[in-house]
């Protein structure tokens, strides 16, 4: 899939609305349309990387970014006391849906285990 055609970039670059709940120079985070828990963000780089295994040795820095992104996001939306989880999903079988890599920031509720 193209940056052209991805649903993430085209939330980035605003031609799609999002709940907007974070951005910087890289990064872009919303709450998920189909939310699995009462705070189901998602944080987005906006480098468009279809999957985990296209990942360069020139994106570690990136992904430190969005994983230090979501401890931010979860000490404003107050739910780094309670709890939180954080969900890479890596192609079909793992339950990517949106080819654009992306980090999962669930809380609000007990989490189980094993996840699925």
């Amino acid at each position: 899939m193209s940056e052209k055609e991805c649903l993430f970039c085209k939330i980035i670059s605003g031609d799609i609305p999002s709940n907007k709940v974070y951005e910087d120079d890289s990064l872009f985070a919303f709450y998920d349309i189909d939310p699995k828990a009462p705070e189901h963000i998602l944080i987005v780089p906006k480098k468009h990387i279809s999957r985990i295994d296209e990942l360069e040795e020139e994106d570690i820095e990136l992904v430190g970014k969005i994983i230090f992104a979501a401890k931010k996001i979860a000490q404003e939306k107050n739910v780094k006391e309670s709890s939180y989880r954080l969900v890479f999903n890596n192609g079909v079988l793992a339950g990517q849906a949106v080819f654009h890599i992306h980090l999962h920031l669930l809380a609000g509720r007990r989490m189980h285990w094993p996840p699925g």
